[in-house]
């Protein structure tokens, strides 16, 4: 492993580190010791159960989309995939990483880059779309909430993300996004010129093909759903763990409100943006001395160990230099 990548890893593995530890010393209260006493090591599983379903459901989703293309991705591909995205989102700033390697993945697995472009896009609309819409509903039963953020700003977001798609297949209909490719391509060779071409018609084709198959795209739409709300669900599995007597629907409320903040972060993976968002919608929920001891373990669950499987994975897939393509790709 070059030197370079070796010093990378290191530096975030100290980073993630740093902010857990800081995390816990700042919040950690002796009222605590009570509560981890009582602990139930059964909760681990549980946790670890409902992340393993949150993935199942992401490996549906993608599968569903790729199905929908005209495209089909082995089972291996597929968790290759999905575990490829944890990795360099955490490793790239803005967590632009993880599309270029789901992409890399998927044109390895022989999808079109184009058709594996508009799978990748329409997965991540689908989930941020599925948190603008049910967000509200959880914020209007969580006075608490209702005051940090205004609604105003709710429903300018779902407008915005809403609009986005239709926009995309408005323009798609006219000339503008040929003459856009001809004009940023005039001072390039033919044949990048005609593959660049060759891309949009093909990423045409199979965004025209999703609007055809609306069943399925609302399966796909589900399933995005059930996998953000198993993955969130490792926060009340702890909960319970820990004998806190919590209202459920409050709780993943505000793991979904704080899902769709971290989309928007601008920080790799979201580190420090979770673990400082976590303290501020959950301090006055839990008991005191115990909010950061479960930001931490609810990050290494959710994010860390789909982090270090997905590692594993792509290292041996690509191997380091795939750090410094997807950072090139990612600008």
């Amino acid at each position: 492993m070059p030197r370079k990548v070796l010093y990378r890893i290191i530096a975030l593995f100290l980073f993630v580190v740093a902010i857990s530890v800081g995390v816990i010393y700042f919040t950690f209260d002796i009222r605590a010791l009570e509560y981890l006493t009582m602990f139930e090591p059964w909760s681990i599983l549980l946790a670890l159960g409902c992340l393993f379903i949150g993935l199942c459901f992401d490996a549906l989703r993608l599968v569903t989309l790729t199905k929908i293309t005209g495209e089909t991705l082995p089972a291996l591909d597929v968790i290759k995939v999905v575990l490829s995205n944890y990795f360099l989102a955490l490793v790239t700033p803005g967590a632009t990483g993880g599309a270029v390697a789901q992409i890399m993945f998927m044109k390895k697995a022989g999808i079109p880059v184009a058709k594996s472009t508009v799978v990748i896009f329409v997965r991540t609309i689908m989930s941020i779309l599925f948190l603008i819409i049910v967000v509200p509903f959880f914020m209007n039963v969580d006075s608490a909430v209702k005051g940090w953020v205004p609604m105003y700003v709710i429903v300018t977001v779902s407008l915005i993300f809403t609009a986005m798609p239709i926009a995309a297949v408005y323009l798609m209909h006219t000339q503008y996004p040929q003459r856009i490719i001809y004009s940023c391509t005039r001072h390039v060779s033919h044949e990048l010129r005609r593959k660049c071409f060759l891309w949009y018609s093909d990423f045409k084709e199979a965004s025209f093909i999703m609007g055809q198959r609306p069943g399925m795209v609302l399966r796909a739409f589900l399933e995005s759903g059930l996998s953000l709300v198993f993955i969130y669900a490792t926060v009340p599995a702890y909960f319970t763990g820990l004998h806190f007597d919590f209202n459920l629907l409050q709780v993943m409320g505000r793991m979904l409100l704080l899902n769709l903040v971290l989309y928007f972060s601008p920080t790799p993976g979201g580190s420090g943006i979770a673990e400082a968002g976590f303290l501020v919608l959950f301090k006055n929920l839990v008991p005191g001395g115990t909010v950061g001891i479960l930001a931490v373990l609810w990050r290494f669950t959710a994010e860390y160990i789909p982090f270090f499987l997905g590692a594993v994975i792509t290292l041996r897939t690509f191997g380091a230099s795939i750090l410094s393509i997807t950072e090139g790709r990612g600008k």
